[in-house]
């Protein structure tokens, strides 16, 4: 399998840069722009398989196509940005309307904004498996990372991947240590961290990845995995889109028509792997073979749907620890209940 990603010779002031760039709400990141009327929709987007069900809506218009259901011409705006601080940013600031990023940021920004901008998820992207692999051959269970180790994931302490990594120290260590390995994170988009880890000799030595960066990683012999989530909480939704309840409420028929554009596709890509496959490279023009990437999406354990789960368990985690003050008593606290409502968990 092949995809086009640059190599970092050397990751410490690079990482560092983003890092801090990446701040949650640090205000600079983008400008705030004015709100807009009903008939347009800004969407963002990361890096990976995961966010295939966008690339479905935005390949065959489907936004626009319900939208003219709705009796107006939606303009869609799609932007891709890294790490799940950076999309926060983004929401909070106004320059986007549909974030999408990982549960862990959701949570973030769903306790901040809780009885002001009442920031909630829209939809689940579907269930896919995160790895944390190593290229380090000492490194074989998270206890055994040390100060000469470097984990890369999206945003340190924010993304779903830091998160899942701070729900997995409080399993070997206790709750008290639950942030034990934070030290050790470093901020460096996937496509980077993946050809950093692949070549070695940097201090990179793990990355808390996702598909197909974590497949392409394990294609090399001196790559291993750490730790699957699946084993760490079972099958679950790890990236979701989300909004604010400003825009929800200003925009029904805009909403309306995003929301059934993502069913079709959550549709279309489960039924029909093959066709999702072609475009998944069609729009990201990733450099991947494409029976590479059907082999990776044609996995069992992958489920494209909306319908989110076994998130709960994370969100009751962060509480615990107080990684976020508000508790919510269900998934549905944090997620939007439509029409239709996800029968979800």
């Amino acid at each position: 399998m092949s995809l086009s990603i640059p190599f970092i010779p050397r990751l410490g002031k690079l990482a560092t840069a983003i890092g801090l760039g990446f701040s949650l709400l640090a205000g600079s990141l983008v400008a705030p722009s004015a709100a807009h009327a009903e008939g347009e929709i800004r969407i963002a987007e990361q890096f990976g398989i995961v966010y295939l069900l966008l690339n479905v809506v935005r390949d065959q218009n489907l936004i626009e196509k319900y939208g003219k259901q709705e009796g107006i011409d939606i303009k869609v705006d799609w932007t891709q940005l890294s790490g799940g601080a950076a999309v926060n940013d983004a929401l909070l600031s106004g320059s986007i309307d549909i974030a999408g990023a990982g549960v862990g940021p959701l949570l973030t920004i769903w306790d901040r904004t809780h009885g002001r901008q009442n920031v909630k998820a829209v939809a689940s992207l579907g269930n896919f498996p995160y790895y944390l692999v190593s290229n380090n051959p000492q490194v074989k269970t998270i206890a055994d990372f040390t100060e000469k180790d470097r984990i890369a994931v999206p945003a340190v302490g924010v993304s779903v991947q830091s998160r899942f990594l701070q729900y997995a120290a409080a399993k070997q260590w206790g709750d008290q240590e639950f942030n034990r390995l934070d030290k050790y994170t470093i901020a460096v988009p996937h496509p980077d961290a993946t050809a950093a880890l692949i070549a070695g000799g940097t201090e990179l030595t793990g990355h808390f990845s996702n598909p197909p960066f974590q497949d392409q990683a394990l294609e090399n012999p001196n790559v291993h995995v750490v730790l699957n989530t699946y084993d760490l909480l079972g099958p679950n939704s790890p990236t979701v889109l989300f909004a604010t309840e400003k825009f929800r409420n200003d925009n029904p028929k805009t909403y309306k028509a995003f929301v059934e554009a993502l069913a079709e596709a959550a549709e279309f890509a489960q039924n029909d792997k093959g066709a999702a496959a072609d475009t998944y490279i069609r729009v990201t023009k990733a450099k991947i073979d494409r029976a590479a990437l059907l082999k990776i999406i044609d996995n069992p354990q992958f489920e494209f749907s909306v319908t989110p789960k076994n998130t709960y368990p994370l969100a009751e985690f962060l509480h615990r620890v107080g990684a976020i003050k508000n508790k919510p008593q269900s998934w549905k606290d944090y997620f939007f209940q439509d029409a239709k409502p996800l029968q979800g968990s």
